[in-house]
């Protein structure tokens, strides 16, 4: 039995900074993992089915998959492409996806999934593949799934494939809010206005808890503006956040419409989520920001 955690993707920032001829959008954004997610356990397939993975969904967020189309579903296209990578037969899995985080909800559940099988199936299938492959490999899934790959912050620029590692942040505090309305990426990318950002001067180390994040609340996420126009609910999301004791910056993360707010520590979070849970039946966790 092989077991992954697809953790959160939250953007502490993002710079829409462009749009390439094909009509995608460049970004810059600083990406952290916090210590929640999906969680994904691989058994060898039992039966005797011609399918060489098997998908099977538990978790409070299951039920919104069940009907999903299997072939749209990014484990098993992360598992075709893998194949096409090895040489002979391979060994039939179930993959059983543990779904905590909410869906179409911002904070790369599907990316992150996609990557945790990528891991998983090498593992399972003993496969070694040069880092520019599998970044190719993840870039094809989605332009989300290379930096979900390694779960330590990064920052992420270009259409996804350009990342950089290295970043010494301090542990900090998060709170995670998804209100369960959620809004469409594309729609989000229409509503957005015409500027492009610049891209950020960002240093590789931070000593300082309180300077870090006095320095993200100079940058913006671009697409909250427009997130908010079509789902007017996420700006009392994020009221709701900044009015919580301790809280230093509330933010919404990715295209929405999940929102978090940053806390000095672990522990102011996780109080502070215990608050809000009292009222509200939304979706909240509070926790470690960061993993590394």
């Amino acid at each position: 039995m092989f077991t992954e955690k697809a953790c959160a993707k939250i953007n502490l920032y993002l710079h829409v900074t462009g749009k390439r001829w094909d009509g995608y959008h460049l970004l810059d954004s600083l990406v952290v993992f916090p210590d929640i997610g999906d969680e994904l356990t691989l058994y060898p397939l039992q039966d005797n089915s011609k399918q060489f993975v098997q998908l099977k969904l538990t978790g409070p967020f299951a039920r919104q998959l069940a009907h999903e189309d299997l072939h749209n579903n990014l484990i098993i296209k992360a598992a075709y492409k893998l194949r096409e990578y090895v040489k002979g037969d391979v060994k039939p899995v179930t993959i059983q996806l543990k779904k905590i985080l909410p869906v179409a909800s911002g904070i790369g559940g599907g990316s992150s999934d996609a990557a945790a099988t990528l891991r998983l199936l090498m593992r399972y299938w003993n496969i070694k593949l040069e880092l520019k492959e599998l970044l190719k490999i993840a870039l094809e899934l989605g332009a989300d799934v290379p930096v979900c790959l390694n779960p330590v912050t990064q920052r992420m620029q270009g259409i996804g494939e350009d990342i950089s590692t290295g970043f010494q942040i301090p542990s900090f505090g998060m709170v995670l809010v998804n209100h369960g309305e959620a809004v469409s990426t594309v729609e989000v990318f229409k509503k957005r206005d015409s500027i492009f950002s610049e891209t950020v001067n960002l240093n590789q180390d931070f000593d300082c808890v309180d300077t870090f994040i006095n320095l993200l609340s100079t940058y913006n996420n671009d697409l909250q503006k427009p997130a908010i126009l079509l789902n007017s609910n996420i700006k009392k999301v994020l009221k709701e956040i900044k009015d919580l004791p301790n809280c230093r910056l509330a933010r919404m993360s990715g295209s929405g419409a999940t929102c978090f707010g940053l806390f000095e520590t672990v522990e102011q979070a996780v109080e502070a989520a215990k608050i809000l849970s009292l009222k509200h039946s939304w979706w909240i966790w509070g926790g470690k920001g960061n993993q590394k």
